[in-house]
């Protein structure tokens, strides 16, 4: 009993240090953009790991291929993984990954590794945090972000031809699998939750509803970020939403920031992140990667052309945090990113009452609340128009996902002064 209070007592203790370590972030985020790491996969398969180092000494005798399954890196291989973590954090990032991407339980069901989901994200946050903690300075603190991937499997699409309501799994299941995760992640120590590369945001609403859940239980809340994933030139994502529509569906969360990230590379993500920084009344984030690879399996983008393309983000004024995606190398992050800070402030963003969640925007698009992300700048309440402050805009939209036709009814409430 004595050991189990010790313990208690120093969950609790790691709980409330992360939570100020959580508001450090959030009034940092206020005065500058910070620097998000590159990709955790890529950097892995520099080690160029074997079947049995996957395994280790614990899994030597699992019955089914671990290879490819780089989250049970973080027991296995943990010192590769703190190595990538601190690579990072010498180059310049202010926020480092957890390498949990795919640490659900349903991710983890392939490998017959379901009950060690909890472990995973535990021990993921505490290589990062370890890492973070020994490049902290009092004039440059680092941060970690618990990450959330999202799940192999669609809540929304159909998974046979002939039945649109056949799925392969559910939204509840989702949460289940998404609140132990972050269960761990705090436990282990993050700063933050990012979730992240978002293509169905059934899936991401799961995630949040989660963390939301999650947080009401442990009596703490950190920082949410939200990145959603453009998978092609429609500017959709697999799921069918546009940037403004996605925000919409994901907004109710109050992340900290909202952006995206992988699929593309910064010249075609390029003007979706201008209209996330034109709508999003939050903090933005990208992390692009460096492009689709070409005929002999290398990327043609060199670390100063994705300098040219993100530092003209951040010159426009688009970016709060900034990161990289699915790189190979990690000079193309730090090349990109870095000449992010000599732009020290975010964007101001204007978001309009009475969107409407579906594949589209619709509704009323007269600016209702303009909330400045530059340091020290107060917020500012506009009117729209009606004379009473409470007048709720009611908007209808249709939306057809996966061969269903859904009708949403949203009201948003728009706060104003006079």
């Amino acid at each position: 009993m004595k050991g189990y209070n010790s313990f208690l007592y120093q969950l609790v203790t790691a709980i409330n240090v992360s939570t100020s370590r959580s508001q450090q972030f959030v009034e940092l985020l206020s005065r500058r953009i910070l620097i998000l790491d590159g990709a955790m996969g890529t950097m892995i398969q520099r080690h160029k790991l074997q079947e049995a180092d996957y395994r280790g000494e614990r899994f030597a005798e699992w019955p089914v291929d671990l290879k490819g399954m780089n989250d049970l890196l973080v027991l296995t291989q943990p010192a590769i993984i703190s190595s990538i973590h601190d690579e990072y954090l010498q180059a310049g990032a202010d926020i480092i990954e957890t390498n949990s991407f795919n640490a659900t339980a349903s991710d983890l069901q392939k490998y017959q590794l379901s009950d060690y989901a909890y472990e995973l994200n535990v021990a993921a946050a505490r290589l990062a945090r370890e890492s973070a903690d020994a490049a902290s300075t009092e004039e440059k603190p680092r941060f970690v972000a618990g990450v959330l991937g999202p799940n192999q499997k669609t809540a929304s699409v159909s998974v046979d031809v002939n039945d649109p309501g056949a799925r392969a799994i559910t939204f509840n299941e989702l949460v289940a699998d998404y609140s132990e995760a972050v269960k761990g992640l705090i436990d282990g120590g993050a700063d933050l939750i990012l979730i992240e590369t978002i293509f169905d945001t059934l899936n991401a609403k799961a995630a949040v509803f989660a963390v939301k859940t999650v947080f009401e239980e442990k009596d703490v809340e950190l920082p949410i970020m939200i990145s959603g994933t453009i998978t092609d030139a429609s500017g959709r994502t697999l799921t069918g939403q546009t940037t403004e529509a996605f925000y919409n569906s994901l907004r109710h969360a109050e992340p900290v920031s909202i952006g995206l990230n992988c699929a593309l590379g910064p010249k075609e993500l390029r003007q979706h992140v201008e209209e996330m920084s034109r709508i999003s009344q939050f903090h933005v984030n990208a992390h692009p990667n460096a492009g689709l690879p070409n005929e002999f399996g290398e990327y043609d983008l060199d670390a100063e052309h994705m300098a040219g393309y993100i530092s003209e983000w951040a010159e426009q004024g688009f970016l709060n945090i900034v990161g990289g995606c699915c790189v190979r190398f990690r000079s193309r992050w730090q090349g990109g990113c870095l000449g992010c800070l000599a732009w020290p402030f975010g964007p101001s963003g204007v978001f309009n009452c009475g969107r409407a969640r579906g594949m589209v925007e619709a509704g009323d698009n007269r600016p209702c609340h303009r909330q400045s992300q530059l340091a020290g700048e107060p917020r500012e309440w506009f009117r729209i128009g009606e004379p009473d402050p409470k007048e709720s805009l009611l908007v209808s939209s249709a939306s057809h996902i996966a061969g269903t036709r859904h009708a949403t009814l949203l009201a948003d409430w728009c706060s104003v002064s006079g």
